[in-house]
């Protein structure tokens, strides 16, 4: 369905019948517009079966300009243009020439530069070529003398222009002769359809290759410029590529270079986490054939199977000495923790959880003015935080995290429009402590607190005398809390002074129910926790700047910590944040749709509120499994 852009008003009655002039023939496509609009206005009133959706459609000023373009161009090729002239280059220089013998004026000097600039000649050099419908490269003739013995040879003449072949070759284990191993899709070859996987080569260039290794031949080839002649023997059966595309979005990084059993490192596609990928060919059940939707038009490239990848992943993983997982060190860190709770200056005082609404403090103390004052906000009360980062992270079963380090390494995504009937997506904020996360969560939400909110999260806390049940917690007793930790219904949960803090699907659900579009951050070790058919998150991750910028944008910034201490970021500080983030980047990069760089908040404040908008609006590639879950029967 489609809908007016904000600002815009639908047409009344008196717009309506002022229909846009036609220009061109009568029986042109603009004059059958103007006729079904006019027979469309009868029914625009009664809005019969979407008849103005229909005539907004066909009204718009961007489809009326679209026609009387196609109109002109087909008005343009009925008249078979023929160029005046086939050496405008040549003329071009000739002119330049003549413009030295006269007097230098200012419009004689600027002429002669635009003559001579690299894409002007390049326009003439373009204009020249179709003049002379010199297309089609100039191929050598066949050679007359072929043996009678040598019908079932092919003869191949490919011209290459600084651009790969798209083919590799082996040695055939037993005959010993140079095949071609696959063609690569997209490359010259595959374009040529003369070549196939399976042919034997014979001849290059009129070389002849038995006997030679297969590095020998490719030095053949390397060297040879223009026209290359391969003759081949070509392979009986000729293999078919029948398969769908798919597109997927990498969970690993894969570097091909690095690897010592791919066939050839120099067709193989480098990628990183979260990047996606059209896989064109998986014929072969270890290396398939994959290109970067980023870079589209080149190439394709060879990169491991999701087999081949999984097993290398596997004997890595095997490979590194023992470490204890992170959910196995429990315990251990909230020991440690409580040693350094009691190392800190006895002079601190503690302070109750409210003294405190923000995460970070900003620089200029009016950037929270304001706030609260006509709309509450929850979930961003400071226990809620400390919470989290006491418990480091959401205590997951252990064996959840462990599966997801050798999960696997390609996910299957489409590209998803969210309908407007449809709930919105969940946006998910991440990053480092002291980015600036819940700043610019709490900003976003200020915005609109109609259209954004935040979940309201459970604790087992009592309730205190100014607070209501459903504004700022869910208060629950310790039973019903781990029954919905144990249910699943839980996307993070921690523990802070003895109770239990957490926020519930079933909180997030609320808020999507209401039409409006929920706003949360979570440690990344949560994100999979989120990443359901029902929430389908959208996850930003919020990265800090350099060391230098952060020393100037935190100069007058403190931190909060568990207990009240008015201090500022020390450098230390500051390299933890930058530490955290890159490994943040590098064991969950494959989850971020978006990352922001907080240089300065209000532009990142900016750049969040078109994100989010884009996240709703626009499409974007998710999970498969998230479309066919909301395509199944019920």
């Amino acid at each position: 369905f489609l809908h007016l852009e904000k600002g815009e008003k639908s047409p009344d009655k008196k717009s309506m019948m002022e229909l846009p002039p036609v220009t061109s023939q009568e029986n042109g496509l603009s004059q059958i517009l103007r006729l079904v609009l006019k027979e469309l206005s009868l029914f625009y009133s009664r809005d019969v079966n979407g008849v103005s959706l229909l005539y907004d459609l066909l009204h718009s000023p961007w489809l009326q300009a679209l026609l009387k373009v196609y109109e002109c161009l087909q008005e343009y090729i009925m008249k078979k243009p023929i160029p005046v002239l086939s050496q405008a280059q040549a003329l071009s220089c000739e002119v330049v020439e003549l413009l030295r013998e006269v007097p230098q004026s200012p419009e004689v000097r600027e002429l002669r530069q635009v003559l001579k600039a690299k894409h002007f000649q390049a326009l003439l050099n373009a204009h020249d070529t179709v003049a002379q419908k010199d297309f089609e490269p100039v191929l050598p003739p066949l050679p007359d003398n072929i043996p009678e013995n040598e019908e079932a040879l092919r003869i191949v003449c490919l011209v290459k222009n600084k651009q790969p072949l798209g083919a590799t070759i082996k040695r055939h284990e037993i005959t010993g002769d140079i095949m071609v191993a696959r063609i690569i899709h997209g490359g010259l070859a595959d374009r040529s359809g003369l070549l196939y996987a399976g042919d034997k080569l014979v001849e290059v260039n009129g070389i002849s290759v038995e006997g030679l290794e297969p590095e020998q031949v490719i030095h053949i080839l390397a060297m040879s410029h223009g026209t290359i002649m391969f003759k081949v023997v070509p392979v009986s059966d000729r293999p078919i590529n029948n398969q769908t595309t798919v597109y997927v979005r990498t969970m690993a990084k894969y570097c091909p270079w690095e690897d010592p059993i791919i066939p050839c490192a120099d067709a193989g596609l480098p990628f990183r986490k979260g990047e996606i990928l059209q896989i064109v060919d998986r014929n072969d059940s270890l290396w398939w054939q994959a290109r970067k939707v980023s870079d589209f038009g080149a190439c394709a490239g060879l990169i491991p199977s999701n087999h081949l990848l999984k097993r290398k992943q596997r004997e890595f993983w095997w490979s590194q000495p023992f470490q204890p997982h992170s959910c196995l060190k429990s315990t251990t860190l909230s020991a440690v923790e409580e040693e350094d709770d009691i190392k800190i200056d006895e002079k601190c005082v503690e302070e109750d959880e409210e003294t405190f609404e923000s995460e970070e403090l900003s620089e200029d103390g009016e950037e929270f003015a304001g706030y609260g004052h006509q709309f509450f906000i929850a979930g961003f009360r400071r226990s809620m935080r400390l919470c989290r980062r006491k418990s480091h992270t959401s205590q997951l079963p252990a064996y959840t995290h462990c599966y997801n380090a050798l999960g696997a390494p390609y996910e299957e995504v489409v590209r998803y429009q969210r309908h407007p009937s449809d709930k919105h997506r969940l946006i998910v904020l991440v990053g480092p402590s002291g980015v600036g996360v819940n700043e610019l969560r709490r900003r976003l939400i200020e915005t609109d607190p109609n259209h954004f909110q935040s979940a309201v999260p459970h604790t087992t806390r009592s309730k205190k005398s100014y607070e209501e049940d459903g504004r700022e917690y869910h208060y629950v007793s310790k039973e019903t809390f781990e029954s919905l930790v144990y249910g699943h219904r839980m996307l993070e949960y921690g523990e802070y002074k003895g109770n239990l803090y957490g926020t519930s699907v079933d909180a997030v659900r609320k808020v999507l129910d209401e039409g409006k579009v929920c706003v949360m951050d979570l440690e990344p070790q949560s994100i999979q926790v989120a990443r359901t058919h029902e929430l389908k998150p959208y996850v930003i991750f919020i990265k800090p700047s350099t060391l230098n910028h952060m020393r100037q944008s935190r100069k007058n910034a403190r931190i909060i910590t568990d207990y009240y201490v008015n201090i500022k970021f020390k450098d230390e500080d500051l390299q933890e944040m930058e530490e955290l983030a890159k490994k943040m980047e590098t064991q969950f990069g494959q989850f971020f749709d978006q990352v922001i760089v907080n240089d300065s908040l209000q532009e990142a404040c900016a750049e969040l509120l078109t994100a989010v908008q884009q996240a709703q609006d626009e499409p974007q590639w998710v999970p498969a499994t998230w479309i066919c879950s909301d395509t199944e029967p019920p």
